[in-house]
């Protein structure tokens, strides 16, 4: 099927969601995607932070193949050997405080449990985000977004939410008071242009919490699962250490196949008992042998090390470039600001076969890689961007 009649059934027949790049990607492997037209197309993008491993990694495949060929699901009301596995997997890399999983679908529903995990155990409604934050679509978590106009889409609004400004502790504690079950936040802003904090903040935060009796949450689902140089944001050197009571994990946590986690300390998992938390689809069985499968893939393909070598490559390579303001981010979630708007750019790119994302910054452009992108990957970059003061201002964005 040629892309005019795929483009044609999918708009006849599906919803409209996201302005969509005029092509279809057919199949994918490493740091590639190749469209129904046959076209190869760079992928600095990851499929929005999914494909951590790359795309159709072997050893992922074959993991799912195997599964399927076994048993494709049953619920948490039955153990399961592949489930335990992946949870045994998922806690031995987690900072040590944080000792239990619970899986479920998206990282919505993970921001959702977190946040109801929370309000259970402390018996407190309001939650405290930030301004610039993004945690998903749902109820609950469109409610805890303050960027843009997602608050507005998802009127009417659950009560409680209250925001507060990244960065900033004294704005925190003037809205984090005894009626606060949780202050949850992305590490990276990364939709809202790659907005980052000191480590002292987040220490900051971690003794108001312990002071006022708060749990911590990290949203990690576009930082974790060693995006940032390290299996998670939480107890890194960019966090100062500090370690939340709960992190939400997705998007690169099943390589692609939709899975959500929330990892929790003993305090909050001593908070909950039987149905306190549910979930038909959450830990089945495909899910937790890609979730296996994409932590030994990077493990064994030492991914975490190159996405650090990957950040400072990039950092090196676009020193001095004219247009570029700054590099922002960690290892594989960066943002390049310029000095101006780069839509021309972002357009002139996917012309050149190179797959990146914008933010709510007109000024930032977002790359999500796999953690298996190579320099020499990166180096095609790198050559388009030095020349783009060349390219049209008033060019319009192809993807």
């Amino acid at each position: 099927m040629n892309f005019n009649e795929i483009q044609h059934i999918e708009d006849t027949f599906q919803v409209e969601t996201y302005k969509k790049m005029p092509i279809s990607i057919e199949r994918g492997e490493g740091a590639w995607v190749w469209t129904s037209e046959g076209e190869k197309y760079l992928d600095l993008y990851g499929g929005h932070a999914v494909c951590a491993t790359g795309h159709s990694h072997p050893h992922v495949v074959k993991a799912i193949e195997e599964q399927a060929r076994k048993v494709l699901f049953y619920s948490n009301l039955v153990y399961s050997e592949v489930r335990a596995r992946a949870a045994e997997k998922l806690v031995s890399i987690a900072p040590d405080v944080l000792t239990k999983a619970f899986f479920c679908n998206s990282g919505t529903e993970a921001n959702e449990n977190a946040m109801r995990m929370a309000r259970m155990a402390t018996g407190r409604e309001k939650i405290v985000t930030f301004t610039g934050g993004f945690h998903g679509r749902t109820a609950d978590s469109i409610s805890a977004t303050f960027l843009g106009k997602y608050r507005e889409i998802g009127k009417p609004n659950v009560p409680g939410h209250v925001a507060a400004e990244f960065g900033n502790i004294e704005s925190v504690a003037a809205v984090a008071d005894g009626e606060t079950a949780a202050i949850m936040l992305e590490p990276i802003q990364s939709m809202a242009g790659v907005t980052e904090a000191e480590p002292a903040f987040f220490q900051q935060l971690r003794s108001l919490c312990d002071d006022r009796g708060i749990f911590l949450i990290f949203d990690e689902v576009q930082t974790g699962i060693g995006r940032t140089g390290s299996w998670f944001f939480a107890g890194s050197d960019h966090a100062g250490g500090v370690v939340p009571d709960i992190i939400s994990l997705a998007k690169s946590l099943g390589s692609g196949v939709p899975v959500g986690a929330c990892l929790v300390n003993d305090k909050v998992a001593a908070n909950r008992k039987v149905n306190d938390l549910g979930t038909t689809f959450g830990g089945g069985m495909i899910a937790m042998a890609a979730v296996l499968a994409t932590l030994e893939a990077i493990e064994q393909d030492g991914m975490i090390a190159n996405a650090r070598m990957i950040e400072q490559h990039l950092r090196n390579s676009l020193n001095g470039v004219g247009t570029v303001v700054s590099v922002k981010g960690k290892g594989c979630l960066l943002g390049i600001e310029f000095d101006g708007p780069c839509s021309a750019i972002h357009s002139e790119l996917f012309a050149r076969k190179i797959i990146t994302g914008t933010s709510s910054s007109p000024n930032v452009l977002r790359l999500l890689p796999p953690l298996s992108v190579s320099a020499k990957e990166v180096n095609m970059l790198v050559e388009v961007l030095r020349n783009a003061e060349s390219f049209p201002q008033s060019a319009e964005t192809r993807a």
